[in-house]
């Protein structure tokens, strides 16, 4: 009797595991597609801006400072709204974003080559990939790892600012290197952060589908910042 108790139990501890396993690589999943999504709408705008002529015509005025500077603004305006926005409202503003941003990548095709583009996505995909990985697999915690990166992230955006008005081309190189360097290691802390926030609202579906989708907003956000610092890299490494 005693032992099939124990039997009955451990066969439910054994399903429920599964189950919960099985939750936690939908929730991934959704939210690698939701990621993939925005970079796919990014990439098509940005695309049809440059080669139709509209990115040229919109950085050429007022208004081009204004698209550079509305994803920035955007992302604050989330992290500020996200616990009172429900899962439709966050998906919208994911795609909307993803759309705004396209329209601020296109400038990089009137500055960059077609090469540089092409090798700084590849080598931004597989870095991205590897660390994303990590990140979910390892057992280590990353929290002290992203604390500092994050402090990291935040002088860098200082930096960025006050070299607006400096115009240094070492200091601008100095920032694309670090800037690599400290997302490259956020995407694998954010991914890890993603993967726990599921052990908290796993059990409600509604609230991890929001939740999924803001994971993919935060890594979306990591790619595009190490596309962008490494395309400056490439860029420089070919005219050298």
């Amino acid at each position: 009797m005693a032992e099939t108790r124990f039997n009955a139990f451990s066969a439910f501890g054994s399903q429920k595991a599964t189950s919960f396993n099985q939750g936690l690589r939908e929730y991934m999943l959704n939210v690698y597609n939701y990621m993939t999504i925005a970079l796919g709408i990014s990439g098509v705008v940005a695309f049809f801006m440059a080669y139709s002529g509209l990115a040229y015509a919109l950085f050429s005025s007022p208004l081009g400072l204004i698209v550079s500077f509305a994803p920035l603004i955007m992302s604050f305006y989330l992290g500020f709204k996200f616990h009172k926005m429900d899962y439709q409202s966050v998906r919208n503003f994911l795609l909307i974003y993803s759309v705004l941003m396209g329209v601020s990548l296109s400038s990089v095709f009137l500055v960059y080559s077609s090469t540089s583009i092409a090798i700084s996505f590849f080598i931004t995909a597989g870095m991205f990939g590897s660390m994303s990985i990590y990140g979910y697999t390892t057992k280590k915690d990353l929290t002290a790892m992203g604390s500092f990166l994050i402090m990291g992230a935040m002088g860098l955006l200082i930096a960025m600012l006050v070299n607006m008005f400096m115009h240094s081309s070492a200091m601008s190189f100095m920032i694309s290197v670090l800037s690599v360097i400290i997302f490259t290691g956020l995407t694998a802390y954010d991914t890890q952060k993603i993967k726990e926030m599921y052990y908290v609202v796993g059990q409600d579906y509604k609230s991890a589908q929001k939740v999924a989708v803001f994971g993919a907003f935060q890594l979306y956000m990591d790619f595009i910042v190490i596309f962008v610092h490494m395309l400056r890299f490439v860029e420089s490494m070919r005219r050298d």
